[in-house]
């Protein structure tokens, strides 16, 4: 078996294996080539495996992205995708081959960090990654949808518009872009994904209506894309700049007329919105899961990239089976800036290399993997401590579909 890169020409062939190791067929593009979910797919970062007969029988692919990192730093990075091995070729080996071919090159290309959105949780960790962000479903029943007066008072001076998703992609690009340059663990949502309508609503070319919110000033910093089906509104996303905007085109989905429930599909952890219901049991959360999943190449550098709230000193013992790697690495932070170096010192936690990724942007408290006995705190305090200085300003969130 080969594993080889591929080229313009194995477009076809790529797509075809691709969906048939998922027994699906592929949509058809339109005129332009654009309005499916591969026709951003880079066919320079993407991988065949092939038998000794020439039959392709796996894939693997990469986007290249950009991740917000806490602080605000915004990192390149690959988006796996892509993958999957044809049902006749699986446990064979196939698909670890590629991913260790995968993680060479993105080693090769300088990037530090890799990530992917999960099909199968139980798959991914034996590569090194770990869930670092997470995401949930709001419902919230019509009839008790009203939102509380703020009892520390303000209130929005801005304006709502309602537009058609045809018309104001260029508005949502820019509001996109402004908005993951903020937040972390959000990615980047490339020009051509929207030139070409690759991916889910709001990038996809389905009929959406947008709420647009705009500021005092009339400067777009906000939009909820959404659609409505029988008595049920759906909110793809909410993109907000602060948390004025969001109040605003929440308000404005929850008050809409002939409907019986509003569900918005990504709601982020830790949103003030359940609280601003005047029945703050209105609001039902549901399918809390794991969005993205992050895996760190360079540890020191990737330590030292972001932004960091709270001095302190820990000695962390970091494992990469997949790789083949060790690190004992003391990690000093002063001043929100980190440095990251070897050290012989005792170690303050012990944790596998997919661990450091899920603590990585600060969704997951490192007390937790403790408590989960996964990572090791090797005295007391040292959860806490880790705890302390691996949070972030807010809780990363990732709404990118890829």
């Amino acid at each position: 078996m080969e594993i080889r890169p591929t080229t313009e020409q194995d477009r076809g062939v790529f797509v075809d294996t691709l969906h048939a190791a998922f027994a699906r067929f592929p949509e058809t593009p339109g005129e332009d080539g654009g309005g499916v979910w591969w026709a951003a797919t880079e066919m320079d970062r993407n991988l065949l495996a092939v038998t000794a007969e020439g039959r392709p029988v796996g894939t693997a692919g990469a986007y290249s992205l950009e991740l917000t990192l806490p602080g605000g730093a915004v990192v390149p990075v690959p988006g796996v995708t892509s993958v999957g091995v044809l049902p006749s070729h699986r446990r064979q080996g196939v698909l670890t081959a590629m991913m260790r071919h995968q993680l060479d090159d993105v080693r090769a290309r300088g990037e530090f960090l890799s990530v992917l959105l999960a099909s199968e949780a139980v798959i991914y960790r034996r590569f090194g990654y770990g869930p670092a962000t997470y995401t949930q479903r709001l419902t919230v029943p019509r009839h008790r949808a009203a939102l509380a007066a703020p009892r520390a008072g303000g209130g929005d001076t801005g304006s709502v518009e309602l537009l058609r998703r045809a018309e104001c992609v260029d508005l949502l690009e820019e509001v996109y872009d402004r908005y993951r340059r903020a937040q972390p663990g959000a990615l980047s949502r490339p020009h051509h994904w929207w030139a070409l309508g690759a991916g889910q609503p709001p990038i996809a070319p389905a009929p959406r209506y947008v709420a647009v919110h705009r500021d005092a000033d009339g400067v777009p910093d906000g939009y909820a894309s959404y659609s409505v089906s029988g008595d049920t509104l759906t909110v793809d996303e909410v993109i907000a700049l602060d948390d004025t905007a969001h109040t605003a085109l929440a308000r404005y989905a929850l008050g809409h007329d002939l409907i019986t429930e509003v569900v918005f599909k990504h709601f982020p952890p830790e949103h003030p919105l359940r609280w601003q219901l005047a029945d703050f049991n209105a609001g039902q959360l549901t399918n809390h899961t794991d969005w993205l999943w992050v895996r760190l190449l360079d540890v020191p550098r990737a330590l030292t990239a972001r932004d960091w709230f709270t001095d302190g000193e820990l000695v962390l013992d970091v494992d990469d089976p997949f790789l083949g790697e060790h690190h004992r690495l003391l990690l000093t932070v002063r001043d929100g800036k980190a440095d990251c170096v070897p050290t012989d010192r005792e170690p303050d936690l012990s944790l596998d290399v997919s661990d450091l990724g899920s603590v990585y942007l600060g969704g997951t408290a490192p007390s937790t993997l403790v408590r989960a006995g996964h990572v090791r705190a090797h005295h007391p305090g040292a959860a806490a401590l880790a705890d302390a200085l691996f949070r972030a300003e807010r809780a990363p969130h990732c709404l990118h579909w890829f």
